[in-house]
């Protein structure tokens, strides 16, 4: 552990990064709560999405990180605004008109439009939950509701009616004129009505903490601020929370950063020191469009889970995390292929690099053996030429390559094959597109299925293409089982018509066998879907029999 918290200290993954920001906060003296608190936010106004799973899994990293490099105890907390009006109806539920009538209530006061809760937060907090228990996720669920109806809230609640002045002023700046006259960080919630009231306060009694408004018929109410009879508004709620509860570090997108100056200045003033905090860059859809959970754009966590692992999806979030990245199906292959590329870099990495490899990350000290022994995108491939509609038409493959290997022995092997399948109906399937070869690829291609079959032939082929290259390398043995010799025939019948540049030729082999514009390292794809077969697969494309 000594020589791991070390090099720890020193480790640029960010994760240790902004866990050793953390763990300056109390160089001085441990905290007094006894603990170290992370928390992550979540608006349940709509169903739960990636970006949240995203959100709760980069500050669970740093918190495995700080507890490398500490011994203090640490907490997380899953926070939960569900007392927030609904202010619109999401464009992805069931029942929407049901929902019509029930606009700035609480969401957990909204009826549940699926029918299986009590109400619409509360489904949505359930939906939350599940997304992250899915991950074994440690952490404590608070609800906002909870927390104001509970009395929890009640001791910041109180101070923020006692130094209301200095918290408006803060807000107000940052409001137009307008906005401004009508202002108020406190939300009462209607007696009769149960919705949440955007209105001035006409009285602010620091005393009784007690506030005096207006509803919307010009009726006058007094409502204590105790009890869940108010709600903060989100951005004061931000500050009075991280007081509330003391929170050591909280990350949030980038569409906050702007806010951290009142969201730090409102938890000075109601007594705690702010919270270090992690802003994020956003996720984008296939079309540039920031995701929201409203609108249900981009991928949801059920969508990956359907195409590939966990672990494939917390590895894409690792990466790059001050970065806007395209969240969309396409990244999901190449996201699985890395994770592995990283597990199986991993066995051989001494402590520094291991600390940087994102698997650590995601595993913490039990990081697994990748049984991945054909890639993700070379499954895709497979699939895509033999039409595979189950993963048994893939094991039929991988055995011959792999003899050992079973769905027992290998079972990431077995959920990716699953996957692959899936994706390739639904993805690869609907967007392929052959074409006929031109007169220069048919030739190619031809030599190509007779060097396949005739060891000589192939010899010959690597030789010219051997004298071309000014090269007098001495010629492979024949060996078909062997994919560095079968990529090799593949170089030199390109290279010996000339293609140039070198990719054209591979372009049109994917595209005439495959009906994609890109595809494997072919000889290794050869390898595992048999040279006869690639033969077979060859003639038909020439045929105009594949498409």
């Amino acid at each position: 552990m000594p020589d791991l918290r070390e090099a720890a200290m020193t480790s640029k993954a960010w994760p240790f990064e902004e866990a050793r920001r953390v763990l300056k906060r109390y160089e001085k003296a441990p905290p007094e709560k006894g603990h170290v608190l992370f928390e992550t936010g979540y608006g349940p106004s709509g169903l739960p999405h990636i970006g949240t799973f995203g959100e709760v899994l980069r500050t669970t990293m740093i918190r495995r990180a700080f507890e490398v490099i500490s011994d203090i105890p640490t907490r997380m907390i899953c926070f939960s605004d569900d007392l927030d009006g609904m202010r619109k109806v999401p464009g992805n539920v069931p029942n929407p008109e049901m929902l019509r009538e029930h606009l700035q209530k609480p969401l957990t006061s909204v009826p549940d439009p699926f029918g299986t809760h009590d109400s619409f937060g509360d489904h949505n907090n359930a939906m939350l939950r599940r997304f992250l228990d899915t991950f074994g996720f440690e952490y404590e669920f608070y609800s906002a509701t909870e927390f104001y109806r509970s009395g929890q809230f009640d001791e910041v609640l109180l101070r923020a009616a006692e130094r209301y002045d200095e918290v408006m002023k803060v807000m107000l700046k940052s409001l137009r004129e307008e906005r401004r006259q009508t202002y108020s960080i406190f939300l009462p919630i209607h007696p009769e009505t149960g919705r949440v009231l955007y209105v001035p306060m006409k009285n602010v009694d620091a005393v009784k903490g007690e506030i005096t408004f207006d509803d919307e018929t010009g009726r006058e109410w007094t409502l204590p601020v105790t009890g869940g009879n108010v709600k903060l508004q989100w951005k004061p709620d931000f500050g009075a929370r991280w007081a509330a509860l003391g929170v050591d570090f909280e990350m949030y997108g980038k569409d906050h950063s702007t806010n951290t100056p009142i969201y730090d200045g409102i938890c000075r003033i109601l007594g705690q020191r702010p919270p270090e905090h992690f802003t994020y860059e956003l996720f984008l859809d296939d079309k540039g469009q920031k995701i929201s959970k409203s609108s249900g754009n981009g991928i949801s966590i059920d969508e990956w889970l359907t195409y590939a692992s966990t672990e494939s999806l917390s590895y894409f979030m690792y990466l790059k995390p001050k970065t806007a990245k395209r969240l969309h199906f396409d990244v999901i292959p190449k996201a699985v292929d890395e994770y592995h590329q990283q597990l199986r870099a991993y066995a051989g990495q001494d402590a520094a690099q291991r600390l940087n490899n994102p698997v650590y990350h995601i595993h913490g000290h039990n990081v697994p053996a990748s049984d991945m022994v054909v890639s993700f995108a070379m499954l895709l491939n497979l699939a895509s030429v033999s039409g595979a509609e189950d993963k048994e038409t893939l094991w039929g493959f991988i055995r011959k390559y792999a003899p050992d290997a079973t769905a027992e022995t290998h079972p990431g092997m077995d959920q990716a094959a699953g996957h692959a399948v899936r994706y390739f109906q639904d993805f690869v399937k609907p967007a392929k597109v052959f074409r006929a070869p031109t007169d220069q690829e048919r030739a190619a291609l031809e030599d190509l299925a007779k060097a396949l079959g005739d060891g000589d032939f192939a010899r010959e082929m690597i030789a010219k293409k051997n004298a071309q290259e000014g090269k007098d390398d001495t010629l492979p043995e024949v060996d078909f089982a062997d994919e560095e010799f079968l990529q090799s025939i593949v170089f030199a019948v390109g290279k010996v018509h000339g293609f140039e540049p070198l990719r054209d030729w591979f372009k049109a082999i994917y595209e005439v066998l495959m009906g994609a514009s890109q595809g494997p390292r072919f000889g290794g794809f050869i390898a595992l879907y048999g040279v006869e077969e690639t033969r077979e697969l060859i003639a038909q494309g020439l045929a105009g029999e594949l498409g």
